[in-house]
């Protein structure tokens, strides 16, 4: 928002809050200063500064004062008791809370919003010193692209639909949602809701959608259920995916040294190569750690986890001076003899895989 049209929305508001009668659109017009000569302009504007006030939660009244001076035309005001918080008491600890609160959404999406409410407690007198110690330093990522656009979605009580890679899947199914809440649980994000096509409540973690997430209804549409208590539920089933799951692996010859420490069922198959099996419970953290081994892992099952490696590898080559077409076909070539595209990083591999040509 420009400078000049803050200060327009501000005086404004104190105008309409200094009054007992409703005031004009044309008597606005004369003691708010920055609207344009022009009747055009300046209803245009001003349909826009009434929208905004509204969007802004300020309680906009509209109405007329036959004793007032102004007639049976309409005009406008701002009630003080509906606009004006009431006293807010807080503890110390209280306010340390929100202080605290305040600097895990700075490292987020909503830092604009936690910085204004700080700023509006401040004003009222409440002493929110965000910079003290509290021996705790706050963590909370939404780096996922979804978050966003699933945040509004429940603010605004609307259906989206996305694309979803379940579990232990490889391709994506479309789904569409009633979402009533955004919670973290142990660092992942998940959107709990009525799920439209299987009439059931479901759970869905915010990095398994892929793709936009798309508007699928009106405003207001969605109806949280009474007595849901979304973060229960995303507690009692969000965790519900991460059972251990075994991954057959190649691991090169004498590297892999991190891997090899808890794999089992090692075995030589010849050629430089060790067959042997891991354990892991979560894709999305298990696959960057994969990555790492560069063509010294090459995962052979389950069929997700492969395509999440060679997703983090493909990541890499995309911002390496290496091209990827050049790295797949040396690895064909060199590994030919047991049809096998090793897990690559740039300069050494794509990272394909068995059958990934």
């Amino acid at each position: 928002m420009s400078r000049r049209k803050t200060e327009r929305l501000l005086n404004l508001v104190v105008c309409l809050l200094a009054t007992r009668r409703y005031l004009t659109a044309e008597q606005i017009r004369r003691a708010v200063p920055g609207y344009p000569e022009s009747d055009d302009a300046f209803k245009r504007m001003f349909e826009r500064d009434k929208e905004e006030l509204r969007e802004l939660g300020v309680p906009l009244e509209v109405g007329s004062d036959q004793d007032g001076g102004g007639g049976d035309e309409i005009g406008y005001r701002i009630p003080p008791q509906a606009y004006e918080l009431p006293d807010i008491h807080l503890s110390p600890d209280e306010a340390a809370v929100l202080g605290l609160a305040a600097r895990v959404w700075q490292r987020a999406t909503m830092a604009e919003a936690a910085s204004g409410a700080l700023l509006k407690l401040r004003a009222a007198g409440v002493e929110t010193d965000a910079t003290t110690t509290l021996g705790i330093e706050p963590r909370v990522n939404t780096a996922d692209p979804s978050f966003p656009a699933l945040w509004e979605a429940v603010r605004d009580g609307r259906p989206v639909a996305f694309d979803y890679q379940g579990i232990g899947r490889t391709s994506v199914s479309r789904r569409h949602l009633e979402p009533w809440g955004v919670v973290s649980r142990r660092g992942r994000w998940y959107v709990v809701g009525h799920d439209r096509d299987r009439e059931e409540t479901r759970v869905f973690r915010l990095s398994r959608i892929t793709g936009a997430v798309a508007v699928d209804g009106r405003p207001g549409t969605v109806t949280v259920p009474d007595g849901v208590d979304v973060r229960r539920i995303a507690f009692d089933r969000g965790d519900r995916v991460a059972e251990p799951r075994p991954a057959t692996v190649r691991l090169r010859a004498g590297a892999a040294q991190g891997p090899r420490r808890w794999a089992r069922d090692v075995r030589d198959l010849g050629g430089g190569w060790d067959e042997a099996t891991l354990t892991f419970r979560d894709v999305d953290r298990f696959a960057p750690y994969l990555a790492r081994f560069a063509d010294d892992v090459v995962v052979l099952d389950p069929p997700d986890l492969r395509e999440a490696v060679i997703q983090q590898l493909k990541a890499v080559l995309s911002v390496s001076d290496v091209p990827a077409d050049a790295d797949a076909d040396t690895n064909a070539d060199t590994d030919r003899d047991t049809d096998t595209v090793p897990a690559g990083a740039a300069g050494t591999g794509t990272g394909m895989g068995a059958g990934g040509r």
